[in-house]
This record gives C-alpha cells, structure tokens and sequence, in this order.
C-alpha cells in the first residue's frame, strides 16, 4: 500500500485528479475496450471532480471512453432531488464532461425490488469486466462507501442501514435537519471495492485523523472498513498533513521518505505511474583494457 501525504485539500484533489488522468490516457481507452472508473459521492471527492472538469476542458483529459459505477445512492430520496447522488454526480462531474449517459451507472433507490437491483449492478460492473480504478472517500468512523463499522469485508452490494453517526454527518446536506436524512442507501460492498484493479482512497482533515492512523498502523479490522485496503495489491491513500495528526512520526516520516527515494534518487522516469520502478537502462561495463599512460608511475 501506498500512502501520499500532501500539504492540504486542494493539493490533495489535484494530486489524484491527474493521477485518474495520467491513467486514464495511458490506459488509451477505446469504444471496445473501455476504462471502468469507480466514483464516490460525499465532500471529499468535490475538488476532485473540479480538477478534472478543469483538466477536461483543457483538452487533457477525455470521458468519451470511460464507463462509471457510483459507491452509493439514498433509497427513497427522489432522483432529481438536490441532495440525491445522482444529482451530485452530474452537477459536479457528469454534465461538465464528454461522457455518455449510457456508460454512468447509478444505483436506483427507488428500484421496485431492491435486492434486484443491488444484484443487477454487481452483474453490469463484471459484464464490463471489472472496475479498472476505484475512487473512494470515508467517514469519520472509517466507512468505505455505506460500509458502515461492522460491515462484512467480503460483502457485496446491497441495502444499508446508515450508522446514526453517518446520518448526523450527513445533515449539513439537508439543512442540518437529521428527521430528513434517509435512513437507508444502497452501497457497493467492500469485496466490491477491493475487487478494483486498482483503489485510491483520499483521507483528509483533523477529524479523520483517527481512521487514517487505524487504516495505516493497525489490522484489518470489520470496524474500520477502509483498512480492507492493506489486503489490496495495488491500494493507494491519499491524505493532507491533518490527517496525519494521529499517525507516529515515524510512519509519517517512513512514507516522505520513501517519495523522496522514488523522486529525488530513481527519478521520476524511471517510475510507474503506480510507483513501482521500472526497467533501468544500466550501461553495460566497460572490459576495455585502459591505456598506458604515457608518462605515468609505472613508466
């Protein structure tokens, strides 16, 4: 696993916003092969999906190819409602974007059977063949997606009783009222997250300080869903200098350190984009016999 420490939000959202386009574009998605990008709703991902409208219209970065799945929806919450995640996801990403409607997939909490549709989803995202790259974001308590503490490791889609930490979290979307706050989602499963390629979770702020150190320092552990990604092969965690505040020194230290090695000693194009180290180009020894010297000490 890899853990990027960066000075604050915004640096934090533009780190992974061209991480997503650096993939994208060497990934050189086409109609027939398609890059499967999973999407997370929520505060954290906003200066994300800004950066990348940003890089989108800067001629950067292409959605033409892309085919999305979202973590979560509300069930109940009507779909051109303000605060539904179908609404969040097209006025901050998908309207902005050369995306095709078709290739957004969105849980529908207003399924007439919802157990269906929580199966549905999971056959579309193998039917595509598998999410290439899954974004993600937690809560306070360490919740991946609405796996909230306690959630299975190995479960799938499904429907979700929201921890009553996570609905007082989510009132500040519904004008601070908690009575308006479903009570109910749809969620992706850890197993479904993990199953990505590829996972890059961004952590920041004081107040998630707590879940980064339990993601970073600790087990895996069913009450800290996010740690699933210590299991992942390629698990990226992005994080700000608060959301570090809980972890040991030395930990933080340990993981600047190993950017700086990467950087500054292997150079940067001698890096994948996942930071594994390339193959270097060693010149070959030199066997030729040096010369005489002329006029040297054993003339």
């Amino acid at each position: 696993m890899r853990l990027i420490i960066r000075e604050d939000y915004d640096e934090v959202s533009s780190y992974v916003a061209n991480y997503v386009k650096e993939r994208i574009n060497q990934f050189q998605p086409s109609a027939e092969r398609p890059f499967v990008l999973g999407l997370p709703t929520g505060s954290s991902p906003i200066g994300t999906y800004k950066k990348l409208v940003e890089l989108y219209k800067a001629g950067e970065l292409s959605f033409g190819h892309v085919v999305t799945f979202n973590m979560d929806e509300y069930v109940g919450l009507p779909r051109d409602h303000p605060e539904s995640y179908h609404s969040f996801m097209w006025n901050h990403l998908f309207k902005h974007v050369d995306i095709k409607p078709e290739n957004v997939h969105i849980l529908d909490g207003n399924a007439p059977d919802l157990d269906e549709e929580c199966k549905k989803f999971e056959a579309e995202i193998a039917r595509v063949g598998g999410i290439e790259l899954f974004l993600g974001g937690i809560g306070p308590d360490g919740h991946i997606a609405f796996n909230e503490p306690g959630s299975s490791l190995t479960s799938r889609t499904r429907v979700k009783t929201l921890a009553y930490e996570t609905i007082i979290a989510n009132a500040r979307f519904f004008d601070g009222d908690v009575s308006k706050v479903p009570k109910l989602a749809l969620t992706v499963g850890v197993a479904t997250v993990m199953d990505a390629r590829e996972v890059c979770i961004t952590i920041t702020g004081a107040h998630k300080s707590i879940a980064l150190a339990k993601c970073i320092e600790e087990g895996v552990n069913h009450m800290w869903t996010v740690s699933a990604i210590q299991m992942h092969p390629k698990g990226l965690v992005v994080c700000d200098e608060d959301a570090t505040l809980e972890l040991h020194v030395k930990t933080v230290k340990y993981f600047k350190s190993i950017e700086h090695v990467h950087h500054s000693l292997i150079g940067a194009e001698n890096l994948s984009l996942q930071g594994g180290v390339k193959q270097l180009r060693v010149p070959a020894p030199n066997t030729a016999r040096p010369a005489t010297p002329l006029n040297g000490p054993y003339e």
